[in-house]
C-alpha cells in the first residue's frame, strides 16, 4: 500500500512566510496534486517555522490566502 510523502515547503501569505512539513497523501505524486484537490480548503503544517524566527508545531492554512509555494 502507498505511503504519504513528507516534503519540506515555503508558503507565502500577505502577512507572513512560514516554512514547514507538508504530508502527500498516497496517490498523489506532488505537492500541487494534493493542493488541487477541490475538497481540500486548509494545508496542514507540520514543525513550522513562522516569518523565520516563530516556532509552532501545527498550523493550518486557509489556501485562499495563500500568494505562493515552494518546495524546499
Amino acid at each position: 500500500m502507498p505511503e504519504d510523502k513528507k516534503v519540506r515547503i515555503r508558503v507565502r501569505t500577505v502577512s507572513c512566510v512560514y516554512v514547514g512539513d507538508f504530508l502527500i497523501p498516497p496517490m498523489r505524486n506532488r505537492v500541487s496534486d494534493a493542493l488541487n484537490e477541490e475538497q481540500r480548503l486548509f494545508i496542514n503544517l507540520t514543525d513550522v517555522v513562522i516569518n523565520d524566527k516563530d516556532r509552532s508545531s501545527f498550523v493550518a492554512l486557509n489556501k485562499n490566502l495563500i500568494e505562493s509555494i515552494e518546495q524546499l
